[in-house]
């Protein structure tokens, strides 16, 4: 998953005349500084342009279904309008945001897991992200309300320290991606929808939000090709409700005691979603015979509806006295559902830790190290066995697939970052056959990678 929740703020820079960015290249935060002035120009409307460039070359010496690496690439542009900047309209907010997907999928080419290494890997394509106005409301802002084409993964479940690893379940989760229709509106796909988020007291807030219940009109396949240009906004079928309850400290008009000058910020989330598209059963059909069976006619037994819980955490457990850029930090996710009927995850959980600044003079990088887990749902596991009590094929239950993630993300200079990743998947989607030798299972996976962020 990317997050361009600040892309859009680290746009608006000024720079020393035409050619300041060649002489500036190094602490500015844009490859292209102003751009020749058109930064400016579009700042005196309040206008906001940011583009970066997320590129990396995975591959997984061992493993897999193959041995190989892939190069793949994702360029985001954003624009954003300040409206009360723009024509005096106060607390108003609107966003456009368009991806631009090259490269190839190791993932699906090599790896065949459920966790898949890169939150960037997608179809190649060209498409609108999102489109969305969000207004600020009531005394001190307490209400805001977002509608429009919105991706989830930007604001929902989101744990921050997560976001630094490139695996895509430190972004949006398992759960959700295996589970929803389309993998759910989340990146590189969005839905139509509004969200609200109250301000409660500090440090309470709560969001709610209704979107559409699928990202695309056909989802039987592959929903990224159902939607290739991201304009098709989908109105006809179930809905998406969601809500989370969040605690941040410190949080808005939070007040720091004297005698806690350094306190540890904290982020604790709590939520669930309910989508009411139909749902196919993992193991039945709808005339009562395993979908394995040879009386089965093939059609599974719909149920309607499906529903998940979660928690997220961010805790910073240290903050150096010398260097308040020097943190230690802990994340931890977990989600899950009851349903295991209709799903064929019914738990993902992932938590890591992260050191800001680890060594001297190295203010802006961050050292990680973080494991996921997924558990295949009962359903789908029994489904495994009756294949290989009715066909006789190799058919092994499916179960749990785990991974762990190291990684050092070096800030190069204000617009590059270059980030050194080694993943290690255990039991490869639970233990399937290799598509290509049917008889053995996919052996564990190292997969080794560089990843480079530019902000243009």
């Amino acid at each position: 998953m990317v997050n361009m929740g600040n892309a859009a703020a680290a746009g608006d820079e000024s720079s020393n005349g035409v050619f300041g960015f060649l002489d500036n290249w190094k602490r500015s935060a844009n490859l292209l500084g102003n751009m020749w002035g058109l930064r400016s120009e579009l700042g005196k409307a309040g206008i906001v342009l940011a583009v970066q460039e997320t590129s990396e070359v995975f591959g997984n010496p061992s493993g897999g279904m193959r041995r190989g690496a892939d190069y793949d690439g994702l360029t985001v542009a954003v624009l954003q309008m300040n409206t009360q900047r723009a024509f005096g309209w106060y607390g108003g907010t609107f966003q456009v945001s368009m991806e631009q997907v090259h490269g190839r999928n190791l993932s699906a080419d090599n790896l065949d897991a459920y966790q898949t290494i890169s939150g960037i890997e997608a179809d190649r394509s060209t498409r609108l992200w999102e489109l969305w106005f969000d207004q600020k409301l009531l005394d001190q802002q307490k209400l805001d309300i977002k509608i429009g084409q919105q991706s989830l993964d930007q604001e929902w479940m989101v744990s921050s320290n997560a976001l630094v690893f490139a695996n895509t379940m430190f972004g949006w989760p398992m759960v959700p991606s295996a589970d929803l229709p389309g993998g759910g509106p989340a990146y590189p796909l969005s839905a139509l929808g509004v969200r609200g988020k109250y301000w409660l007291t500090t440090p309470l807030y709560v969001q709610a939000g209704i979107f559409s219940g699928s990202p695309a009109y056909n989802v039987s396949g592959d929903a990224q090709q159902s939607n290739r240009s991201g304009t098709s906004f989908v109105l006809n079928r179930g809905v998406m409700a969601i809500v989370e309850f969040q605690y941040v400290y410190p949080g808005l008009g939070a007040m720091v005691s004297p005698d806690e000058v350094e306190a540890l910020s904290r982020v604790y989330r709590i939520g669930g979603w309910y989508d009411s598209e139909p749902f196919s059963d993992q193991y039945w059909d709808n005339t009562g015979n395993a979908l394995a069976s040879p009386a089965s006619n093939g059609t599974a037994l719909t149920h309607r509806g499906a529903f998940s819980f979660y928690a997220v955490a961010d805790q910073m457990l240290w903050r150096s006295h010398v260097d308040p850029n020097r943190t230690f930090n802990v994340f931890g996710r977990a989600m899950g559902t009851p349903q295991a009927d209709r799903v064929p995850i019914d738990f993902s959980m992932n938590f890591g830790f992260t050191f800001k600044d680890p060594l001297p003079y190295r203010q802006d990088d961050t050292l990680g190290l973080a494991m996921g887990y997924t558990h295949v749902s009962s359903a789908l596991a029994n489904y495994d066995r009756a294949v290989r009590r009715y066909t006789g094929a190799y058919s092994p239950a499916q179960g749990g697939e785990s991974y762990m993630e190291l990684m050092y993300q070096c800030q190069m200079t204000g617009w590059l970052q270059l980030q050194p990743d080694f993943q290690y998947i255990f039991n490869p989607s639970g233990g399937v056959p290799n598509p290509l030798h049917p008889d053995r299972r996919i052996k564990d996976i190292a997969v080794i990678g560089l990843r480079s962020n530019i902000a243009f």
